[in-house]
């Protein structure tokens, strides 16, 4: 799908196994490589979000940090 704003949609189907694909182009524009450890997180509400585990992470540890300076 065309890139509009910054916003994008891809499509992909569930294996037997539980499994999905992710998209190269979605793999490409947010630098997922083979190997890459993805957090999944959940709302009943609102659905899935992926998140790569590293970001994730460092984003955890920044706002650990910022209330450590008060």
């Amino acid at each position: 799908m065309p890139n509009t704003d910054d916003k994008y949609l891809w499509t992909t189907k569930v294996t037997s196994k539980g499994q999905i694909v992710i998209p190269k182009e979605a793999r490409e524009i947010f630098h997922i490589a083979e190997g890459d450890t993805l957090i999944l997180l959940g709302d009943i509400d609102r659905g899935i979000a992926i998140a790569k585990y590293d970001d994730y992470v460092n984003f955890a540890k920044q706002i650990f940090e910022a209330g450590d300076k008060h």
